[in-house]
């Protein structure tokens, strides 16, 4: 009888007595004040509902879906695999030929330092398993207290219980007891925000160095293992770095003998029209990590790339601890390899890292032409395709909204009226937008068009109420 009542309701109403949702209000959506989006099919950079209403997704999912939606080729590499070998576990030197190939294949594309590939299924436990490497790399070095994580405020790391602590952003903290463990946060590098009046890009980029320099001699170097970081912050706020900025943090990463663990989940992949943002900015990372755009969301996979300076000492390990005792059912997946191999092969035959720059270039400069005189927007930023509008109650004197307009939010709300998903960034008051990498110039037009009418009529709603006058 159960089961015969639950086919009579919708699926909606299913959605709202089943499903936990991620960075989802869970009474309101429970109580049905806020109805669930259900997507039924997808093409390019559009998906539609299934109500039948169309979509331009400028989010790329969040973050992932490099190259676009409805890519029969990887569906079709997903499904010649699995007729094959859909999986069998990566233990005790057990593999499948699309993760020997696949890994391979990224190697040489990263930075020429890495050496060696973990798989994963997300960010999150890239991340984690990273740590863990960083912990076991001084370890076997005798390095018993060397053993701290710096990350940086705003930076996004993920979900789990390291990456989240990590994560420099309270939302992810407050109601989980986080951060917990050895990790420390330093400053966020937005020259916007961070940086005295007057001050350049150069003397911000030195002033953050400094703030980690100081830092790690206050807790001792002898006891800081890493630091990690973005080459552009995402979540954070699609915050590309300040001039010069990761030239003068490396430095003092390499006079304390701290490993540089570059997390590539967002900006990997030609996001940032390169293949990989650490290529794009001279980052030297020790560590790496990789998700998202490796199969553009077709299947779950994630990589932790370690250097062959990391590398060594783990081999070294083996003699005084055994076998390298980390891992996942899953680690290696045939079917993510195999759809990871496809995706890329689509990167690369289409130009789409190339497409990434040169669309990107003319997203920012749209951007800047529909906002840079704004009396909303204090700031537009962006690289390749990754750029955010920076929203202040009065640009003059740089005043932030307070948080209770959420000013985002009600400005991604009338996008998504008119047809666009942008993303409210959960921290500050900024708008975000990291469309696929197959996007072309007629979309950025729609894109910017609507983006302009969504924040014209949020600044008429603030002015009409009182609550927002522009300076």
């Amino acid at each position: 009888m159960a089961r015969a009542a639950r086919r009579n309701l919708s699926l909606e109403q299913i959605d709202r007595d089943t499903l936990i949702h991620p960075l989802t209000h869970l009474k309101d959506h429970a109580q049905g004040r806020s109805a669930p989006r259900i997507f039924e099919t997808g093409h390019g950079v559009r998906l539609t509902d299934r109500d039948g209403r169309q979509f331009i997704d400028a989010f790329a999912g969040l973050y992932c879906v490099n190259v676009g939606y409805g890519r029969t080729e990887i569906a079709e590499a997903i499904y010649e695999q699995a007729k094959k070998l859909a999986y069998y576990h990566a233990y005790a030197a057990t593999a499948t030929e699309p993760a020997i190939l696949l890994s391979e294949r990224i190697l040489k594309m990263a930075p020429p330092a890495m050496s060696r590939i973990f798989f994963g299924m997300s960010g999150s436990d890239a991340n984690e398993t990273l740590v863990k490497i960083a912990w076991y790399y001084n370890n076997v070095r005798g390095r018993k207290d060397k053993k701290k994580i710096i990350s940086r405020q705003r930076g996004y790391h993920g979900a789990t219980i390291v990456a989240a602590s990590l994560t420099g952003l309270p939302i992810y903290h407050r109601a989980f007891d986080l951060p917990v463990g050895p990790i420390l946060h330093t400053l966020a590098p937005h020259h916007y925000w961070g940086a005295e009046p007057g001050m350049s890009e150069r003397e911000f980029s030195r002033h953050c160095a400094a703030a980690l320099d100081a830092l790690i001699e206050a807790e001792g170097p002898e006891t800081v293992a890493a630091f990690i970081g973005e080459p552009v912050l995402g979540t954070g706020g699609i915050v590309p770095p300040p001039d010069s900025y990761w030239q003068e943090i490396q430095a003092v990463l390499a006079r304390h003998d701290v490993l540089l663990i570059a997390d590539e989940v967002i900006c990997g992949f030609g996001r940032l029209g390169a293949p990989f943002g650490s290529l794009r900015y001279d980052i030297e990372p020790d560590l790496m990590s990789i998700a998202k755009g490796v199969t553009s969301a077709y299947l779950p996979l994630s990589g932790a790339l370690v250097s062959e300076k990391v590398w060594s000492v783990m081999e070294e390990g083996a003699d005084q601890f055994g076998p390298f005792a980390h891992g996942f059912t899953y680690s290696a997946h045939a079917l993510g390899a195999a759809a990871a191999m496809a995706n890329l092969d689509i990167i690369e035959r289409e130009d789409l890292t190339g497409n990434a720059r040169a669309t990107g270039a003319y997203l920012l400069g749209r951007l800047h032409t529909a906002f840079d005189s704004h009396p909303l927007v204090g700031e537009v930023r962006g690289v390749g395709l990754m750029a955010a509008l920076e929203l202040v109650a009065d640009r003059a004197q740089k005043v932030p909204f307070a948080p209770h307009h959420q000013v985002s939010q009600r400005i991604a709300a009338a996008c998504l009226d008119e047809g666009l998903i942008a993303r409210a960034m959960p921290h500050g008051a900024a708008l975000g937008f990291a469309p696929p990498l197959v996007t072309h110039r007629d979309d950025v037009d729609e894109i910017v068009d609507i983006t302009r009418r969504a924040v014209d009529k949020v600044s008429d709603q603030l002015t009409a109420s009182g609550e927002w006058k522009a300076a």
